[in-house]
């Protein structure tokens, strides 16, 4: 249950900001293995004033923050950025303006079902 934090300038539209989001959760799928129906997305379309850029980044520029469950290896990590990558190549995003950031955080710091992280079953392993 990823939680993703999506800032992307303003440059998109909604129904694009949507389908960035979807191209996301699509390598999360493929990556870690999360189930399909297993999404929580905060898109941000800011503007110049709102996200601002080192000089080089275009204005196609996506960051994407994930707090994530612990336990997915190195590998499991390098493949979502590949992923990511991959997929957002389709709208003409360069992998140069593409920045992901991971927020590993322990079981106990989820407020799951009304309980901590450490006592809900989730129905899959974060062990990929």
């Amino acid at each position: 249950m990823p939680i993703v934090h999506i800032s992307l300038t303003d440059r998109w539209n909604a129904i694009e900001a949507r389908a960035i989001s979807d191209a996301i959760h699509q390598a999360l799928v493929e990556a870690f293995r999360i189930p399909d129906h297993d999404y929580i997305h905060r898109v941000h379309r800011c503007g110049p004033e709102e996200l601002m850029l080192a000089p080089g980044k275009s204005d196609r520029f996506v960051l994407v923050e994930m707090s994530i469950f612990p336990g997915r290896s190195a590998q499991a990590k390098e493949k979502l950025y590949a992923q990511v990558t991959a997929n957002l190549e389709c709208f003409g995003i360069a992998a140069a303006d593409i920045l992901v950031a991971l927020h590993e955080l322990p079981m106990g710091d989820w407020g799951l079902r009304g309980q901590s992280g450490e006592k809900v079953q989730l129905g899959f392993s974060t062990k990929v």
